[in-house]
């Protein structure tokens, strides 16, 4: 219901919907991924094309209208929303376009993981991104992105070959290795600082689409045992072999057995991504087979189903907090450290996981692109995760006191896209020796500061 002046100008400059307050769908417009944020900007923009961008951005610039960007919602620190201003989503702009032959994708802004996967997978193609499929490839891609692949193929932003960015002053300019050469080096890594990228490029590998994939199921009591088993596989694995471990609650149904429902346990969710593995030649026959586990099973799954595997641990609209550390290794005393803090994990989806890094990511220097964290072996996320509003506090200290006491075996650095920004200088610490850089690309592309709802680098 546009009642007010200056929402019939910018509507009158639109192809997509722009929804205010009174609209019957601004609430489910305004939705997304942590439910803890309940921000209620002005205005929506529901973008179909650039255009519709590039006049978001300039009517927000003219009228000095607080602007934040909105791909998949999947954002922890909620930075999609803001108060009383302009949302730009990017939701309608969905689209992927496979080019098979040269191994390419071109992806508009609102694309999430699914959609990406469900394009390319058609093909036996992949980008290595992210393991829930509702994330945004967006804000997956400007954070560095992280995914089961990306020992092998690198992170999400190492696979992108150019992008086109709507910048603070309504211009639309390509960003690759020749073109805005500074803007592309920011853009892999440096989070949504620089303006609004309404399509990316990205390079295609063959992958799947089936794919051989272990997952593993151990008792608390041995964890100590199990983490340090995770540990030193992988510090042997082949590159094709990607794995995560952490610990979950076991879920109160099969194949679980009922002794075990609701009882902590250490997981392991691994991949070979080699096509000529088997179930008989496999390095995950090591992994399945130590101890004593509750549940081990090695077996070729879908790969658009391994993506989608932990989507159920992320419920859209669950309340979240998290923190992360990057770890250069993982001695006994960090297990140790960890295990110690971990007696319980308050909230119905809450978890921690180890991802181990190194591979291909370790083989890019850290001033090749803006995400710094190349020696790290290992990323710890801590995810607090809960329905209650009245548990906030005890999660969030829980998630805090955690995340202190594995400080003394981080690098000092930490994966942007798991950060709540709300802890001083952590977004300065995340981006380590790259961060001054980052500081004058923004302030040659932005300024007047118009894309700071995404608090990552302020300008002076």
């Amino acid at each position: 219901m546009l009642e007010t002046p200056i929402a019939k100008a910018l509507a009158s400059q639109l192809r997509g919907n722009l929804l205010t307050r009174d609209d019957p769908d601004y609430d489910e417009s305004r939705a997304i991924f942590n439910g803890m944020f309940d921000r209620r900007p002005s205005m929506i923009a529901q973008c179909t094309g650039t255009a519709d961008v590039i006049a978001c951005v300039n009517f927000a610039r003219e009228h000095g209208f607080p602007l934040s960007v909105k791909g998949g919602g999947h954002g922890v620190a909620g930075k999609a929303l803001c108060d009383d201003g302009l949302v730009i989503d990017l939701a309608p702009m969905n689209g992927v376009l496979v080019d098979p032959e040269h191994k390419t994708a071109q992806v508009q802004g609102g694309a999430t993981l699914g959609v990406l996967d469900h394009e390319t997978q058609k093909f036996g193609l992949a980008v290595p991104a992210g393991m829930v499929s509702t994330t945004g490839v967006a804000g997956l891609t400007l954070g560095g992105g992280v995914g089961h692949l990306q020992r092998r193929f690198g992170l999400t932003a190492d696979n992108l070959i150019a992008a086109h960015v709507v910048t603070a002053d309504g211009s639309l300019v390509r960003a690759s290795e020749s073109d805005n050469q500074d803007l592309f080096w920011a853009l892999r890594g440096g989070g949504g600082n620089f303006g609004v990228v309404t399509s990316f490029e990205f390079k295609l590998h063959e992958v799947g689409p089936e794919i051989l994939t272990a997952r593993i199921v151990h008792p608390f009591d041995d964890a100590r045992e199990v983490i340090q088993f995770f540990r030193d596989f992988m510090a042997t694995a082949p590159r094709e072999v990607g794995c995560l471990c952490g610990i979950i609650r076991i879920s109160p149904k099969p194949p679980f057995p009922e002794e075990h429902h609701g009882k902590l346990a250490v997981a392991l969710r691994a991949m070979d991504s080699r096509r000529e593995a088997t179930e008989e030649n496999t390095p995950l026959r090591e992994l399945a087979s130590f101890g004593n586990p509750i549940l081990s099973a090695v077996t070729p799954m879908q790969y658009t189903a391994l993506q989608t595997a932990s989507d159920a641990a992320f419920p859209k609209g669950s309340r979240n907090y998290w923190k992360a550390h990057y770890l250069s290794s993982l001695p006994d005393e960090a297990i140790d450290t960890l295990l110690e803090n971990t007696g319980t994990l308050p909230g119905e989806f809450t978890s921690f996981n180890f991802e181990t890094m190194d591979g291909v990511i370790s083989e890019v220097d850290q001033s090749a692109t803006a995400f710094p964290h190349r020696n790290a072996k290992f990323n710890l996320g801590i995810y607090g995760a809960w329905a209650d509003e009245s548990r906030d506090g005890e999660v969030i200290a829980w998630v805090r006191q955690l995340h202190k006491a594995m400080e003394p075996f981080s690098t000092g650095g930490a994966y942007v896209n798991a950060l709540q920004g709300d802890a001083g200088d952590e977004f300065k610490q995340a981006y380590g020796d790259n961060f001054e850089r980052l500081r004058e690309i923004k302030q040659r592309y932005d300024p007047q500061g118009l894309f700071d709802a995404h608090q990552r680098i302020r300008v002076a």
